[in-house]
């Protein structure tokens, strides 16, 4: 099975999914979307009205800023891939709660086995925090890290601001494009030191 048909039947056993509270209240789970061979994961916090209505994540305002930064790097949507630490909208947009992230936890980490992507980008600072726990969004954005994650190995993680955030703080959206811009530099010097 390649890594397309395994991410497909992951996502298949991922909407059948109600192991918390979450899936009660939302309409649809929404697992991800992009290539499996995806060599960057984009990880945001959870899916918001428009992605719940949807089913695709990052399809609202922020996923059109998302959209417009890809551009600026030259690169499109459909090749990178896109997931949430939980894969279902929590009530009115509220922060998920640590148990709720707890149970979509090995989802997440079964979507970055089989994708293996070279760089994970965390969107906002609860993404940052199911990886690089007890650090400030402040200190750490646009900085690469390289962190040994249980059942995981070895990977590499880019820490941005969420784009929503940066929607309404002019300031921060300008902080957010010049971290994003970085990402092509990143992704090459993975690769030199790969080779």
């Amino acid at each position: 099975m390649n890594k397309q048909e395994q991410l497909e039947r992951l996502n298949k056993k991922m909407l059948a999914c109600s192991q918390c509270i979450l899936r009660k209240t939302c309409k649809q789970v929404v697992p991800g979307e992009g290539p499996a061979e995806a060599e960057i994961m984009f990880i945001g916090e959870g899916p918001g009205q428009k992605e719940d209505e949807l089913g695709r994540p990052f399809v609202g305002a922020a996923g059109k800023f998302l959209e417009e930064m890809l551009a600026s790097i030259k690169l499109k949507r459909d090749q990178v891939y896109i997931a949430n630490v939980v894969k279902c909208r929590p009530p009115q947009n509220r922060d998920p709660l640590p148990e709720e992230a707890a149970a979509c936890w090995p989802w997440l980490l079964e979507q970055i086995k089989i994708i293996q992507p070279k760089l994970i980008v965390t969107l906002g600072r609860h993404s940052m925090e199911r990886f690089l726990p007890g650090q400030k969004i402040s200190e750490v954005h646009g900085k690469v890290m390289r962190r040994e994650i249980e059942s995981l190995g070895k990977q590499i993680f880019y820490t941005l601001y969420h784009p929503a955030a940066a929607l309404y703080n002019g300031g921060m959206r300008e902080v957010l494009i010049k971290d994003f811009k970085r990402i092509p530099k990143i992704i090459e010097k993975i690769k030199t030191e790969e080779k």
